[in-house]
């Protein structure tokens, strides 16, 4: 196993062990850590006869917890969750995410907001000070088809940076979202700046769904070291 899956399994399986309790409505978020995270999961479930149920953030989420034999759940069932494990792109120092590198931002944010805990598991790559630091592949930003090209150069006007439509590998055209969206991706930002400010000014442009900037909602992060230990942030 790499270094960096080590790493991986280490947070997954700190979160699941720390936070899991029988009886838990647990969203399941998607990336490659989960998959550790949901391992470890169905492991506790088959020794420990724990009760849970799952609610993915996106198809790959949904057939994970299948594949691992483990009860699906939703939220018109379930609107509110005891507890969220899903994967970040970077953190930084003040518990700011990305994510949104894999295009399941909107529903990732959707099962996060109904629950009472977002845990992020990650693995040290991931670890910054400041938004941006590691990660260069940009803040992606889900909007309405419609409207990318308005939004691509608003967003370039008012705050600088490189805007650039996401395009897909195996196929022709642009990335679709599992709700039938575009993704723009938003590099060579501007990292002092508030992102508080600047999350709730582009969610009130018309055109933009949702942004890959989780401001203010995880309240632990497990970073996986490349040794198999693992270190924690909380929110302050």
């Amino acid at each position: 196993m790499s270094c960096i899956n080590i790493a991986k399994k280490a947070a997954a399986r700190a979160a699941v062990d720390r936070h899991v309790k029988s009886g838990n409505i647990i969203g399941i978020g998607s990336g490659s850590t989960v998959v550790f995270a949901v391992e470890r999961l169905a492991e506790r479930v088959s020794k420990e006869a724990l009760k849970v149920k799952c609610v993915p953030t996106s198809f790959q989420a949904r057939q994970l917890v299948i594949q691992h034999n483990l009860p699906l759940t939703d939220l018109e069932i379930h609107p509110e969750l005891d507890i969220c494990i899903d994967g970040a792109d970077e953190v930084d120092s003040q518990m700011n995410l990305i994510k949104g590198g894999g295009g399941c931002l909107l529903q990732e944010k959707i099962v996060a907001s109904c629950s009472k805990k977002l845990v992020i598991i990650a693995d040290y790559t991931k670890d910054s000070q400041k938004l941006g630091d590691q990660y260069k592949k940009g803040i992606p930003i889900e909007v309405s088809p419609i409207a990318f090209v308005p939004i691509q150069n608003r967003i370039q006007k008012l705050y600088g940076g490189k805007v650039e439509l996401r395009m897909a590998v195996n196929k022709a055209g642009p990335v679709i979202t599992d709700s039938g969206n575009f993704i723009l991706d938003w590099r060579e930002f501007n990292q002092d700046i508030n992102w508080n400010e600047i999350n709730t000014e582009l969610l009130l442009m018309p055109g933009i769904v949702d942004t890959g900037l989780f401001i203010q909602m995880a309240s632990i992060s497990y970073f996986g070291l490349a040794d198999g230990s693992f270190k924690s942030r909380e929110c302050l």
